[in-house]
């Protein structure tokens, strides 16, 4: 089986690679373009998925006459599987010291342990322990 892929779009490549790889440590996938950033910017997660990030502009070709969710409008909810509370919590403060917006402080859930955040260009990525 494949990875799967989440494309993104994203206003700003240098915020989002910067949030990414430096922010939340993620190493970033391929060389550098001109402009030192990898093309396509891409981001393993694990052996299964990954992300890639895609200037709006080049969302065209795919999603055609449709037009891309407006920041603060959410279409979908990434998830990651931090592996434990504390892991939770240290990719939540990674993520707020590198400029996410805090959408859910992390804590005890019903169902579980989880945070979530917005990255530079308004994804909301829920963040869970693995119990």
């Amino acid at each position: 089986m494949r990875p799967v892929i989440v494309a993104l779009p994203i206003a700003d490549r240098q915020v989002s690679y910067r949030f990414y790889q430096d922010g939340l440590g993620w190493m970033a996938e391929g060389e550098p373009a001109e402009d030192g950033v990898p093309e396509p910017l891409r981001f393993a997660l694990n052996e299964g998925m990954g992300i890639m990030l895609v200037p709006t502009g080049g969302f065209g070709w795919v999603i055609g006459d449709r037009e891309v969710a407006p920041r603060g409008h959410s279409e979908c909810v990434v998830n990651f599987d931090a592996g434990s509370d504390e892991g939770v919590d240290e990719l939540m403060r990674r993520a707020h010291e590198a400029g996410a917006e805090l959408v859910t402080k992390p804590g005890p859930q019903p169902w579980g342990y989880a945070g979530a955040f917005a990255d530079p260009d308004g994804h909301v990525w829920m963040v869970t322990s693995g119990r």
